[in-house]
């Protein structure tokens, strides 16, 4: 599992989540910040007023988490028959965020726990990033255009993709980045404000 600490130790919120959170505020029920790591994100969507659950599989920091009223989930996402263990229904989260977390396995379970009408805010590393340190292996480096496909990994789902880069930036650190922020849903619809 990739998570922040991994990398760099991370204080700010994403810039990427940052950008699209106001689209979260018309949202009724839970935020789920997928490999929380440190909690930056969910430290900054909790003072949102948003409802947020913080899932990752070391408790590093969930005692901060917790204090600022944050449900924290241990979990192994990566354990399991099928080499995932999704813990979520269908239709029970009202947005998934995910950043510098990369597991394949989990994309369809994910997108069928969005409600309708859900959030997906996705960022992670990109094929390049070996250029500029960790991760390097490849299993945790998304390939060009991969994102977008994974939006029709679950037949059953349809996402509206809001915007996708996928590229290289210089903060917080240099690294090449795929991100992508969609909509659980077959239409365009006027809550995704730009």
């Amino acid at each position: 599992m990739m998570t922040a600490r991994s990398h760099l130790q991370l204080t700010q919120p994403s810039a990427w989540l940052q950008r699209f959170a106001p689209l979260m505020q018309e949202l009724d029920g839970v935020v789920l910040d997928l490999a929380c790591g440190s909690g930056r994100n969910s430290c900054y969507l909790n003072s949102l007023g948003l409802q947020v659950w913080a899932l990752d599989r070391d408790m590093q920091g969930f005692a901060q988490l917790q204090a600022a009223g944050i449900e924290t989930i241990r979990h192994d996402l990566e354990t399991g028959d099928a080499g995932f263990d999704w813990p979520f229904a269908e239709s029970s989260l009202a947005a998934v965020i995910v950043c510098n977390y990369l597991h394949r396995p989990l994309f369809p379970q994910l997108l069928a726990s969005l409600q309708d009408q859900g959030l997906l805010i996705y960022e992670t590393f990109a094929a390049g990033n070996e250029l500029f340190g960790k991760p390097s292996n490849p299993a945790f480096l998304l390939q060009s255009g991969e994102l977008l496909a994974q939006m029709q990994s679950n037949p059953q789902v349809r996402m509206s993709v809001i915007a996708y880069e996928n590229g290289y930036v210089d903060q917080p650190k240099p690294a090449m980045l795929q991100r992508i922020c969609a909509r659980k849903t077959g239409k365009v619809s006027a809550l995704d404000k730009l």
